[in-house]
């Protein structure tokens, strides 16, 4: 299994930028596709980007499509979400999740592993 933490939420003004860290620990972290979801009072989890094991494909949702980037450095263990342009509609708790599979999955459910979650808030 391994073990995910986030890091990096806070407050932010609308239009500003914060990128988001989840730090794996356990078994291998290359062995595992990541995704980063988020949720808000009320709300379903909603996913936003998923990435596989070795980086090279990459899926985002529509919503966050040419503001979000997600990457990761497997050398650190390492999973980033870079987020631009943010909105107020963007406040939520972040979570990342982790899963030994191959495709790349966008249904919470088939992601086994999960971090505590950061807030992140948007003010206008």
């Amino acid at each position: 299994q391994v073990q995910l933490v986030e890091s990096g939420g806070g407050l932010v003004q609308a239009g500003g930028s914060l990128r988001l860290s989840c730090a794996a620990s356990g078994r291998t972290f290359s062995s595992y596709a990541m995704g980063w979801f988020r949720q808000a009072p009320g709300k379903e989890r909603e996913f936003l980007a998923a990435i596989s094991r070795t980086g090279g494909r990459t899926v985002y949702a529509d919503l966050v499509k040419g503001r979000f980037t997600i990457n990761r450095d497997n050398a650190k263990n390492t999973l980033y979400l870079q987020m631009n342009t943010l909105k107020p509609e963007d406040t939520a708790v972040y979570y990342c999740a982790a899963d030994p599979q191959l495709g790349l999955y966008i249904i919470p459910n088939e992601y086994h592993y999960w971090g505590q979650g950061t807030q992140v808030t948007v003010s206008s």
